[in-house]
This record gives structure tokens, C-alpha cells and sequence, in this order.
């Protein structure tokens, strides 16, 4: 299993070598929205249809 420290290697290893703080805030906070969401997924039926899906992301899109 990969530990927390590891991932924030990887990571690290990763961005640009010029990124800002500001950068490495927004990626780690991105791995945790993702990791939360797949652990959700992971604990209950949230499985939809792709039309379903796109009808969801459809009402986020600006025309």
C-alpha cells in the first residue's frame, strides 16, 4: 500500500520544478476530492448510466 508520504513524492516529482505553493495545494487537494469520492463509491450503488452522467454534467455547462 502506498503511504500518504509517497504519494506526495510522486507527486512532487511530477510538477514543474517552477510551480508555486498555490500549485502543489490545488493537486493535493484534487487527490483528496478523488480519493474521497472513489471511497464513497467504494461504500454504497452509486453506479449511473452514461446518459445519465452527461445529463448531470450537461446542467454545468456555460453556452
Amino acid at each position: 500500500m502506498t503511504t500518504t508520504k509517497e504519494k506526495v513524492q510522486s507527486l512532487l516529482s511530477k510538477l514543474p520544478d517552477d510551480c508555486s505553493v498555490e500549485d502543489v495545494q490545488y493537486h493535493l487537494y484534487v487527490l483528496e476530492k478523488v480519493r474521497q469520492g472513489l471511497v464513497v463509491t467504494d461504500n454504497k450503488d452509486t453506479i449511473i448510466s452514461q446518459e445519465e452522467a452527461e445529463a448531470l454534467l450537461s446542467k454545468w455547462l456555460i453556452e
